[in-house]
């Protein structure tokens, strides 16, 4: 991927930190993202990887630092300072969220199409049929055929709901994507599935994108750039492939080569 160092960072991150008591669950984090760009980030369970992704997302409240977004009408802006409203509407048109357990990211009594068009009225959308129209449009586009659109999650497989809660979250067109182990607790064969239809989604939307992962396959596939945490610190970061094959932290050491044994 090449860049204009002349563009606009699509997120700039400033020294977001979160504490919990005495127990740091991420330290002083910076980190710019550009458009089209995709950020892996890395490391063992309690490494502060999924609490930075919730800081980040506005899911958590950090401690410290600035979380600030290009935005469409105002320009770059701390999401943090914004009101709860600007935070709501943002994650409903220009973020989405993929949870790893699909279900944290449905109605699962509501049906496949009305996840999906749920997400458009929630940004205007109000006529029934061009709501019906391009929820089917994405059911598709998720390879779930439009004859389940009235189905309800319930009757889809992990994978499939998985594939729902994505078409969830891209109907509305949004330019930055958090994924929390979007593969994780997937079957082999539905992982690989899941991540072909996700790098082409990432590819012809243009989507920038923060994906956490303890899985090094699933960054060496869909990431530009990786960086790698360890006890709430960023102890590495650079091009993916960079990263992986040239490892300088004995941290990022220990991660591959365990890889490499399996």
């Amino acid at each position: 991927m090449t860049r204009d160092d002349a563009v606009t960072p699509l997120l700039s991150v400033r020294d977001v930190t979160k504490r919990y008591g005495a127990r740091i669950g991420c330290a002083e984090v910076s980190f710019d993202l550009y458009p089209g760009e995709v950020m892996g980030i890395v490391g063992e369970s309690g490494s502060g990887k999924s609490t930075l992704l919730n800081c980040l997302a506005g899911h958590v409240p950090p401690d410290g630092g600035k979380v600030i977004f290009d935005t469409r009408a105002e320009g770059p802006r701390d999401t943090l300072s914004m009101s709860e409203p600007e935070r709501r509407m943002l994650g409903r048109t220009d973020w989405a969220f993929v949870h790893q357990h699909a279900r944290d990211g449905l109605r699962m009594g509501v049906s496949a199409g009305g996840n999906v068009g749920e997400r458009l009225m929630a940004v205007g959308a109000r006529h029934y049929g061009d709501i019906r129209d391009k929820a089917i449009d994405w059911l598709g586009r998720v390879e779930i055929a439009a004859d389940r659109v009235d189905d309800r999650p319930t009757a889809f497989s992990g994978g499939m709901q998985q594939r729902l809660q994505i078409a969830r979250n891209l109907v509305t067109g949004p330019r930055l994507v958090f994924m929390d182990e979007p593969t994780g607790g997937l079957d082999v064969s539905v992982q690989a599935r899941l991540l072909d239809l996700l790098r082409g989604l990432v590819r012809d939307m243009g989507l920038s994108a923060i994906i956490v992962t303890h899985d090094l396959a699933v960054v060496r596939l869909l990431a530009h750039r990786l960086m790698v945490m360890k006890d709430g610190h960023v102890v590495e970061t650079g091009l993916t492939d960079q990263v992986l094959d040239d490892p300088q932290h004995a941290y990022t050491q220990l991660l591959v080569s365990s890889v490499l044994q399996v």
